[in-house]
């Protein structure tokens, strides 16, 4: 009988110490922001060259919440996020200098996270991360 105890007490406390671990690893990295972020659907941008336009670029962006952000309620805005995105695409392209199978990341962050920052308000958006890019189709600079 007390064989039986003393095995099960072992196998719970086995079974709860990889539980134990993770929360300690949790608290160790102080970073509180797991799962704030608002994934946006795929969105298609146009790609110009020459004031015609050459191409789309599908990209798959993601934005980082803080702590501060209530993560549920700003998943609600995604559209929005979205919509913003398409509409400064098509104001100025995002295109790559030296590949038109690629957006300018650099500049497709600094403006989602302008236009961001307006509809989520001030310090709920860490940063905007552009996860991939998927060309329409495969293309270099065009000769001039």
């Amino acid at each position: 009988m007390v064989r039986r105890f003393a095995l099960a007490a072992a196998l719970i406390a086995l079974a709860a110490s990889p539980a134990a671990a993770s929360e300690k690893e949790g608290g160790k990295e102080g970073k509180g922001d797991v799962g704030q972020y608002v994934d946006l659907q795929p969105v298609g941008l146009p790609i110009t060259a020459n004031g015609r336009l050459v191409n789309y670029v599908f990209v798959y962006v993601r934005i980082n919440l803080t702590s501060a952000a209530n993560a549920a309620q700003l998943r609600e805005k995604e559209p929005f996020f979205r919509d913003a995105l398409v509409r400064a695409g098509h104001r100025t392209p995002f295109n790559h200098p030296s590949d038109l199978s690629k957006v300018d990341v650099a500049k497709l962050t600094a403006a989602l996270t302008r236009e961001a920052n307006a509809i989520a308000g001030p310090g709920r958006i860490r940063n905007v991360v552009v996860t991939s890019q998927a060309p329409r189709r495969r293309m270099t600079v065009p000769r001039a």
